[in-house]
């Protein structure tokens, strides 16, 4: 009888298909019993996104060039504006921290400049903190042949009249500038190229035409070895058991529940009705058990593998709270640390004019999952994982328990060919509102061709440019799109990970905009938009840096046995099948999905059970 160790985890945090509920986790290995996990009693989670980080100055210069077909620029970040530890007073609804008796006590020892004179009164600008002084001159000047943000900093009123709204303003100016490397203006400058070809419907891809791309493919009931790695299921399986032991995982959670109707944080919400575990306890219970494995695996002893949760201003306190009421879930002090994601402002036109909730508040907006890799450089992650000797990192999303039964197979998969980025892919259905995997070949310079994520509403704008022009369409031998579906899980082996992320961008990935227009005339928007980067979008960074010698592959799974995401309201879901999908998104679905994938498993191993 074959047994696998995705089998060994279909007792892992939840209820088997014959109804037995495990109070604490077991492992089974080889029919083999371990002792359960102890619970830890002590809280272990460490923020590193203190507010000595809200100040940081970041020295690197703007080094603005264009790299077609994408945009590129020297590194940046966003406001640490929502974070609890950032104290910042645009979202906390409190006034700024010093007083403007403080202030007005502190020494000034910046000087208001003629330009900034113009537009600022003496008196307004002595009741202003040293750094708002910065800020607001640095917005002023850069704002000097533009003049698109004259709405924020004209007309202020005389000092001893909202005089907190002013100080306010001025500390949200200062957070925003130290927190994007290069400041504020370089955030603006970037944002006004990105614009401008939005407006003029540029096209990203224009020097280059997909193809699909060559991968490995493992199916977890097939004993037949995949063509390019030589390996079935079970042996990529134990080749990656073999080095979990020296990996790190990143969770990104900087998302509420709001598209599936729920006002929580997605972690929290519940994987099943039977055991009520929710995805954080499910994801730290697999690592845990990983730890055991190794543990059984290579003899050592105290294995112990970290976890980093990416969370935003929207989902940090609630996920502290569920860590800190759930004693971490087991995991021991310092083993879960989180990082806090940052804000970006919010722009109201193709200038790029900051917009704003009222006189003395700039909106802000989230910045994307791409913020995760520039976090884990600057917060100091990858020195400590590489003095640890780690070998690669594992990013999960919130919603999609299992990814558990490939991640296994695809670090072994990454170990056997050397990758230096292996992304967990699935069948994609042709139309389907997920990004797909690529070759872009450039038309006349092959080193600029990549393998990387190409969103579903670029793929099939792309493919009706080339070929037979009939874009994004089945496959009719196999029903399904001939491009792999990226489930945004992925495995980065971290010896090339660390020396992209120190290269010029500091893991900045490229960033793109995304205005939603009035009319046809794209010169208004419909409400604000702002600068977004993507996690998957890192092979560009990697291209860069690497050049010709990075490594860059896939594996595909079976859909059932590796992606069931919970995204979608079951409104939305019902809808989604009517117009004939078969993937719904919801809650329920990504639970039926979980007993589906524990009768199959249990099925192959040998017993009589209705799939």
């Amino acid at each position: 009888m074959k047994f696998s160790t995705a089998l060994a985890l279909v007792t892992w945090g939840t209820t088997s298909s014959i109804g037995h509920s495990y109070a604490s986790p077991k492992i089974h290995l080889n029919g083999s019993s371990s002792s359960s996990l102890s619970p830890s009693s002590s809280l272990s989670f460490v923020s590193r996104s203190s507010s000595s980080c809200r100040h940081r100055r970041h020295s690197l210069e703007t080094n603005t060039r264009l790299s077609f077909p994408f945009v590129s620029y020297s590194p940046r970040g966003g406001a640490m504006d929502d974070c609890p530890s950032a104290m910042n007073p645009s979202t906390s609804g409190s006034t700024t921290a010093l007083s403007a008796v403080s202030q007005q006590q502190q020494q000034q020892q910046v000087t208001m400049d003629s330009l900034v004179a113009e537009y600022i009164t003496q008196e307004n600008w002595d009741i202003l903190s040293e750094r708002g002084q910065v800020a607001l001159s640095n917005l002023i000047r850069g704002d000097a042949e533009i003049q698109a943000q004259k709405h924020v900093y004209a007309n202020w009123p005389e000092q001893g009249v909202e005089d907190e709204g002013k100080q306010k303003l001025t500390e949200q100016l200062a957070d925003l500038d130290a927190s994007y490397p290069g400041g504020l203006e370089a955030y603006l400058s970037k944002a006004r190229v990105l614009l401008r070809e939005s407006a003029d419907g540029t096209n990203p891809f224009a020097e280059f035409e997909a193809s699909v791309p060559t991968g490995e493919s493992l199916s977890y009931d097939s004993p037949v070895p995949d063509n390019h790695t030589g390996m079935t299921f079970t042996q990529a399986e134990q080749k990656g058991l073999t080095g979990i032991k020296d990996v790190a995982f990143v969770l990104v959670a900087g998302g509420l529940g709001e598209r599936l109707g729920y006002s929580g944080i997605k972690l929290s919400l519940e994987t099943n009705l039977l055991t009520n575990k929710s995805y954080l306890e499910i994801y730290v219970k697999y690592i845990q058990a990983m730890q055991h494995m190794a543990e059984v695996k290579t003899g050592e002893k105290n294995v112990r593998i970290p976890l980093v949760i990416m969370t935003s201003g929207d989902t940090d306190p609630l996920t502290r709270k569920l860590l800190k009421e759930n004693d971490n879930f087991g995991m021991e002090e310092g083993q879960i640390q989180i990082v806090c994601q940052d804000k970006v402002a919010a722009l109201k036109d193709c200038n790029a004019g900051l917009n704003m909730m009222d006189p003395w508040t700039i909106e802000t907006k989230p910045h994307g999952h791409g913020d995760v890799h520039h976090l884990l450089l600057r917060e100091g992650h990858i020195d400590q994982w590489e003095e640890e000797g780690r070998k690669h990192v594992i990013f999960l999303q919130d919603t999609n328990a299992l990814v558990i039964n490939s991640i296994l197979p695809t670090l072994g998969v990454s170990i056997e060919k050397g990758f230096d980025m292996n992304s967990i892919c699935i069948p994609r259905l042709a139309g389907e509102a997920a990004g797909a995997i690529a070759r872009l070949e450039h038309k006349t310079d092959p080193e600029k061709s990549l393998v990387i994520n190409v969103e579903y509403n670029q793929l099939d704008p792309l493919l009706k440019t080339q070929g037979d022009c009939k874009g994004d369409v089945a496959d009719p031998a196999t029903g399904f799109s001939p491009y792999p579906g990226n489930a945004n899980n992925i495995v980065i082996a971290l010896e090339a990970y660390a020396k992209t992320l120190r290269g010029e961008d500091q893991g900045v990935v490229v960033e793109f905009v995304n205005p939603k227009y009035k009319d046809a005339t794209r010169t208004e928007f419909k409400k604000a938009t702002r600068l977004e980067c993507m996690m998957q979008d890192i092979p560009k960074l990697f291209q860069k840096e690497l050049g010709s010698d990075v490594n860059i592959g896939f594996t595909m799974f079976d859909r059932w046995f590796t992606f069931s995401p919970a995204k979608n309201s079951l409104e939305s879901g019902i809808e989604a099948v009517e117009k004939g999908s078969i993937a719904p998104g919801t809650m329920s679905s990504a639970e039926s999905d979980k007993y589906i994938q524990n009768q199959r498993k249990l099925k192959h191993a040998g017993m009589d059970v209705d799939i």
